[in-house]
């Protein structure tokens, strides 16, 4: 994905198993699914309506997926990449303090910094992949974005840095697009 190869537009759903235990949930790309959980294919199969290309990701599906592994979905998140620079842009002050965008039931060797009116976060989260949050205390002053932008400075160069922001989230969703993200799909994740 991060390579701009997406699963094919088939109106499939791949079951897979999770890479580990905080890697659980469905994933959406366009006209194709991925449910990574230990259940069997056969069974989600017999959960979805054929050919409703939106049924992973309703509420009835997501329920009984969570009801089967004794799991509870989380929210609906967007989820875009960028590409990192290994540049660092400067201005930005380590934070050991606890926050909680810091969020270690999905991440692990986390990051923190801060700027005035500003923080960013850096970890280890889905199937170890890098995702970047922010948080900013007045939006639509361009920190957001300067933010999500000072993220792709801090890790080598090439690397896939992801994001995840609730869809009607309209301010970080336009950060990241201004810093250079780009949408790759959405995701559940089951906890």
């Amino acid at each position: 994905m991060a390579a701009g190869t997406p699963p094919p537009a088939d109106g499939s759903v791949t079951v897979v198993a999770p890479p580990d235990s905080a890697s659980v949930g469905v994933f959406a790309f366009t006209a194709h699914h991925v449910v990574a959980a230990d259940v069997d294919p056969s069974w989600v199969s017999s959960v979805l309506p054929p050919g409703d290309l939106g049924a992973p990701m309703k509420s009835s599906f997501l329920s009984a997926l969570g009801a089967r592994m004794d799991r509870v979905a989380e929210s609906l998140d967007v989820v875009l990449v960028g590409i990192g620079t290994g540049v660092p842009t400067g201005g930005l002050t380590p934070f050991t303090g606890s926050h909680s965008r810091a969020m270690v039931h999905h991440r692990v060797g986390v990051r923190m910094w801060t700027v005035e009116g500003g923080f960013l976060l850096l970890g280890r989260g889905v199937a170890g992949r890098h995702e970047v949050a922010v948080e900013v205390g007045t939006p639509g002053h361009g920190l957001g974005r300067g933010l999500f932008a000072a993220a792709l400075g801090e890790v080598p160069v090439g690397t896939s840095v992801w994001a995840q922001v609730a869809p009607g989230n309209a301010a970080s969703l336009r950060a990241l697009l201004a810093a250079g993200y780009r949408p790759v799909g959405a995701e559940v994740l089951l906890v």
